[in-house]
């Protein structure tokens, strides 16, 4: 969630541009928001769009007898009903998209709801007025690039926020992350920034070209500030929160995204060789270009874990109960490779491996890069 001020330039939309040599036109938002002094400015994204020369559907699901969104209840709408209200109806609400920056004669805040993404971005391109406060909510996506790894803010609401006051500006976020008991950094004795070396999930299509349709894990560096003024509490921090003695916990953290830092605008020059060869033979244009460049030049990226998510849970008699949204021993640690990311070398490479490090006497009862911490 991001909560601040809308700051729009010749970047930000991207209006019924035509993909190379396809018949695929597009519409894409990459919309920055002032979050405050301490988050900066956080680029999230939006792109979709229609094949000109082919039958387009947009995939939804259903609604149950209760109004409810019904997931087993999944069908397709074609492109040229999507406005149609009597069809709409039946479509469950987490299929939209929702926008909210006008307002009425009265001074409410007048929603609209789209379920493609080409059309949310035309509307906001019409409405969304530079240094408007909005509240923007989506998804962190997570891919692989050049051997990199993305992770993408994914737009699903704009709307107007009641916050007036910018210390009040925010870039949260909501991560289910995956740790083993080779999560836990070192801590960093000057800033008290303690790594957490975690694993995340999310779905790809394909894996080195074959059809697979499958979650997978990426391997992703979070970050904790420990106060390290009061070292037993920083240890018992570690011990509760972080420490991992066998197997996979699988914790749902809340966090602050920080993306500080002065904005490098690029030039042609600053491009590297191999983005001017993919600009020679029309992959990307040379605006577009820049524009990744400049987005991503010179700004830190930090995902800093505050605090788990505790959750409400409700039992058969209707009574709540807060848990914590930390579950040891989840996973073994052999479930967090599919079949299909294994290859022949990996596979001799294990059989290499001595079964005794698994064993119970070697749990991980200690981190010996954190020792210090007892001896303050």
């Amino acid at each position: 969630m991001l909560i601040g001020e809308a700051k729009i330039n010749d970047y930000t939309y991207k209006l019924d541009e035509k993909a190379g040599q396809s018949d695929w036109i597009y519409n894409s938002l990459n919309l920055g928001v002032y979050c405050g002094e301490t988050c900066g400015t956080v680029y999230a994204e939006l792109m979709g769009g229609y094949g000109a020369e082919r039958d387009n559907v947009i995939y939804v699901h259903g609604k149950d007898e209760n109004g409810k969104d019904d997931f087993s209840n999944k069908f397709t709408i074609d492109w040229e009903d999507r406005f149609d209200e009597t069809i709409l109806e039946s479509v469950g609400d987490l299929c939209y998209l929702t926008v909210g920056i006008e307002r009425d004669k009265g001074g409410k805040v007048y929603y609209k709801k789209f379920l493609a993404p080409y059309d949310m971005i035309a509307y906001i391109n019409e409405n969304l007025e530079d240094g408007m406060v909005v509240n923007v909510k989506g998804n962190l996506k997570y891919s692989m690039y050049n051997d990199e790894l993305q992770v993408k803010k994914e737009i699903n609401s704009v709307v107007l926020s009641k916050v007036n006051d910018s210390s009040k500006y925010c870039a949260k976020f909501t991560q289910t992350m995956l740790l083993t008991k080779d999560s836990l950094g070192k801590v960093d004795k000057t800033t008290g920034i303690l790594p957490i070396y975690a694993k995340v999930l999310d779905y790809i299509k394909e894996y080195k070209g074959k059809e697979v349709r499958a979650n997978i894990p990426y391997n992703k560096t979070f970050e904790f500030e420990l106060d390290l003024s009061t070292p037993d509490i920083a240890q018992k921090v570690i011990d509760k929160i972080f420490k991992v003695r066998k197997d996979v916990t699988e914790v749902t953290f809340e966090g602050d995204l920080i993306e500080g830092g002065a904005l490098v605008t690029a030039t042609e020059d600053d491009l590297p060789d191999d983005i001017k060869a993919l600009i020679a033979i029309n992959v990307f244009t040379l605006e577009e270009a820049l524009a990744k460049c400049t987005a991503n030049s010179g700004r830190e990226k930090r995902m800093v874990i505050r605090k788990p998510v505790i959750k409400l849970v409700e039992d058969k008699e209707g009574n709540k109960t807060p848990v914590i949204q930390k579950f040891e021993r989840k996973y073994e640690e052999e479930d967090l490779i599919p079949d299909f990311m294994y290859s022949t070398e990996d596979e001799d490479y294990e059989d290499e491996i001595d079964d005794d490090t698994d064993s119970d006497e070697n749990e991980s009862t200690s981190n010996d890069d954190n020792d210090w911490l007892n001896r303050l």
